[in-house]
């Protein structure tokens, strides 16, 4: 008895700390910088590398989501989407939870400077600043623009998986933080239409509290449109091929759809339908983008 209930409470207390990480968030964002590592290489990648290299920055991006929970526990105790929350419920106090944040970002520092490089270690380590205290700290509860310039950060980890492969900058790598910047703005606004009044109890100066729903709407919908563009430059430039261009014009096609219908037709639920499209629209994107590599790779080998 007193064997499965220790049992019990060990499987609370570990789903409490993968919650802070923000597991399904860091899935995507490491799905991104790996699919930067891939198209870095014109061969087949170093898988050790490729390993070392999403540890450690799925460690420095679980940190800082870690740190996320801390500074706005407050915030997340009175909203209806994360009140459930570890550090808002206190089922794991902030310094619990500091300790945490601090060891996985010291862990994945330390493998990213040692097995990766330098390089790619201090920009990742500089993400996660600007996301847990630049983006949640400052810009979040200051402007209602928060989320535009706060979305830089969350746009870096195609540009991390790059860099740890070619240990340096280039400009292909700064087209895939392009989309991601771009698509930021949409995919989290609709999310605050559907959320505008936890947004509004808390005070928090999120676009659809500050300028109201139909502006937000518009907002969408242009940012959406410049998307659609954005995504055309890696296959303009010569970065990817007929595989990347045809997969992305559908899904930017459809997500202009939903744009669309969230200004001139929305119901009750479509501001919902457009964040949960937006997420399956980025992760597809990313691997319309690894299938269209693998082709030309294999192509190499063929001929």
């Amino acid at each position: 008895m007193a064997t499965a209930i220790l049992t019990g409470q060990f499987s609370r207390r570990w789903r409490d700390y993968l919650e802070l990480t923000k597991p399904k968030v860091v899935a995507l964002l490491v799905l991104t910088a790996w699919v930067g590592m891939v198209l870095a290489s014109e061969q087949l990648a170093d898988w050790s590398l490729l390993l070392s290299a999403t540890i450690g920055i799925g460690l420095l991006s679980a940190a800082a989501a870690a740190l996320n929970h801390v500074v706005d526990q407050q915030i997340d105790a009175k909203m209806a989407r994360t009140h459930s929350r570890p550090v808002a419920r206190g089922r794991i106090s902030s310094k619990q939870a500091i300790i945490f944040a601090t060891s996985l970002a010291a862990s994945g520092f330390t493998l990213l400077y040692l097995a990766v490089n330098p390089l790619t270690a201090w920009l990742t380590l500089l993400s996660l600043f600007g996301y847990a205290v630049v983006y949640t700290m400052f810009l979040k509860r200051a402007t209602p623009q928060n989320i535009v310039i706060g979305g830089l950060a969350g746009a870096m980890p195609p540009l991390l998986g790059w860099t740890a492969v070619t240990g340096e900058l280039h400009g292909y790598a700064l087209l895939l933080v392009m989309i991601i910047f771009t698509w930021t703005p949409p995919h989290f606004w609709a999310l605050a239409i559907h959320r505008r009044d936890d947004y509004a109890r808390v005070n928090m100066p999120m676009l659809p509290v500050t300028h109201g729903i139909e502006f937000t709407k518009s907002a969408i919908l242009l940012y959406t449109l410049l998307l659609c563009l954005v995504c055309l430059l890696p296959y303009i430039v010569g970065m990817t091929g007929a595989i990347y261009l045809l997969g992305s014009t559908l899904l930017n096609l459809r997500f202009l759809q939903y744009a669309w219908k969230l200004k001139f037709a929305a119901g009750p639920e479509t501001a919902m339908a457009t964040f949960k499209f937006s997420i399956l629209h980025l992760m597809v994107l990313f691997l319309l983008l690894l299938v269209d590599h693998y082709f030309k790779v294999l192509a190499l080998y063929v001929a």
